[in-house]
Order: C-alpha cells, then structure tokens, then sequence
C-alpha cells in the first residue's frame, strides 16, 4: 500500500517505524520536509517525505497522527481527500474542569468530526488505544494485541485490517463511525493506567478466548 502519515511526532514516527520493512510505500507529511529531524526519521524507516496535502494526494491509505489542538485546520488542508481511506489515530484531547481529558463524547466523537472535515472519505477510527511505542514493537508482548476500528464502509475497514496485521496487532472491528464514542474513552483507560496508575508504556490490551 502506500501509505500517507500526516505527522512526524511520536505516533507517527512509530507507526512509521512500525511499517519499516513491511513491504509499504510509506510517505510523511511534513510541515517542513526539510527539518533535520524529518530527515532522520525518513532515513530510519525508509520512508519518503513531502508536504502533507501532497503526501495525501499520492497515499492509498491516510494516517493522521497530529495533536488534537492543530487538527482541524490541519486535516482541511490536506483538500478533497474523497474515497480515500483515512486513519484518525487521535484522541481529543485537552484541558478539562478534571484535568486532561477528553473534550467531546456521548453524541459525538473525535472521529465523527474529522468524517465532517473530510467529506468524501471513507474515515476508520484506530490506533488510539495504545502507546506510540507499542504501535513501533509489540512482538516481545506474551499475547498479540488487539486493536478496534470503527468506520462505515467495510471495504476500507478490510484495507485498516490488513495494515493493522501488518503492525502487529490482531484487528477487531466495532461498528460504525459513532462506535469511535466507544474507542476515545477505552484510548483514556490506557491512558489513565500508563501515565496516571503506575503501570507504565510497555502494553497492550488483548483478546484472549476460551
């Protein structure tokens, strides 16, 4: 596939690291294709780089791995992205009356949103539920990860499937789009256990049957 991250922090940086190898045209869109840490990066897991809506354009499969804050105006530079696949990995995020937490749910989510700044695409709901480090390296894990997509269209969910195996993880669909109301919140329990409960980055949640 080829395969389009608009962000170069840690999440993107680590599904692309994660990719590395796994027979994907991978691009990232950067702001400045230029930086000198862009650069490495690109040179670590073999990917290309270019200038987000260019990168879009070219990708069969579009991740977007950028702060919540810069979201919005981000994702509708990247133009008319229809029937596109699109991978909104992010949780909104932000400061709340109780802290960090997340700023929108129960009748929406943040997925619903990037499918009404993106009209036209075929928008999935993943790779939310766990640490940057985990979506890098989890073969050392004792059980093979599980991770939920949400979205409309089942074709594109099939595609998400196939990218999420090649990750490492083992793909479990939830429903449509407004199940994303579902997987922010699970995405805060990992949170709330990693950073918060002492247990640190180094898991996963996994599917184990009887």
């Amino acid at each position: 596939m080829r395969i389009a991250i608009i962000g170069t922090g840690n999440v993107g940086g680590d599904i692309a690291r994660g990719l590395r190898g796994k027979g994907h045209a991978v691009t990232l869109g950067a702001r400045n294709p230029d930086d000198a840490e862009v650069k490495a990066l690109a040179a670590e897991t073999g990917a290309g780089v270019a200038f987000p809506a260019e990168a879009a354009t070219r990708a069969d499969l579009v991740i977007l791995a950028l702060p919540w804050g810069v979201a919005e105006g981000a994702v509708k530079a990247l133009g008319d992205l229809s029937d596109k696949v699109v991978i909104d990995c992010m949780n909104p995020l932000g400061r709340t009356a109780a802290g960090m937490g997340l700023t929108i749910g129960h009748t929406t989510s943040g997925g619903e949103m990037v499918a009404g700044w993106l009209p036209g695409a075929q928008v999935v709901k993943t790779l939310n539920q766990v640490g940057a480090e985990i979506m890098a390296q989890n073969a050392h894990l004792p059980h093979r990860p599980v991770m939920f997509m949400a979205g409309d269209n089942d074709a594109a969910k099939a595609q998400v499937a196939e990218m999420l195996t090649d990750l490492g993880f083992e793909p479990l669909d939830a429903g449509d789009l407004t199940k994303a109301r579902l997987l922010e919140p699970f995405g805060m329990v990992w949170i709330n256990q990693a950073l918060f409960r002492g247990k640190g980055r180094n898991w996963a949640f996994a599917a184990v049957e009887g």
